[in-house]
């Protein structure tokens, strides 16, 4: 087998577990200010549904597993509307929406909050050339 060549091809996220303090908080953050669709709840986790990929909120197992998330970037059509809407919430930004990068088709604009736990997360909106910002 070539050693740059796999026989396995990972395609889709699945799951993505998120570290939380408060599970009750987290749980009312993530539907009540995010609007994600809870699945379900069980002790000590809770499971939400980001357009098809599952959001997993947990207390941490052990001190080995508890820190901050990874950064999870969750696309918006309308940046501007969602940073505004979130801010009415109560949500902190750590910045207003900004310009990362230009791209040739199109411009890709991020703002950047915490949720109620203090993880670390991102807006992103890919702004089609010529539609100005989103």
């Amino acid at each position: 087998m070539n050693p740059k060549t796999s026989a396995v091809s990972i395609s889709q996220i699945g799951q993505i577990a998120v570290n939380v303090h408060d599970l009750e908080r987290a749980v009312a953050f993530y539907q009540e200010t995010l609007g994600m669709k809870l699945l379900f709840q069980v002790p000590k986790m809770a499971f939400f549904d980001c357009s098809g990929v599952r959001i997993m909120l947990a207390l941490p197992e052990t001190a080995e597993f508890d820190h901050h998330a990874s950064v999870i970037y969750y696309k918006v059509a309308d940046l501007t509307g969602a940073h505004a809407a979130l801010s009415q919430c109560g949500v902190k930004f750590e910045s207003p929406p900004h310009l990362v990068a230009p791209m040739p088709d199109h411009d890709l604009w991020m703002a950047f909050f915490r949720d109620s736990e203090g993880n670390l997360l991102g807006l992103m909106s890919e702004v089609p050339k010529g539609k100005g910002f989103a």
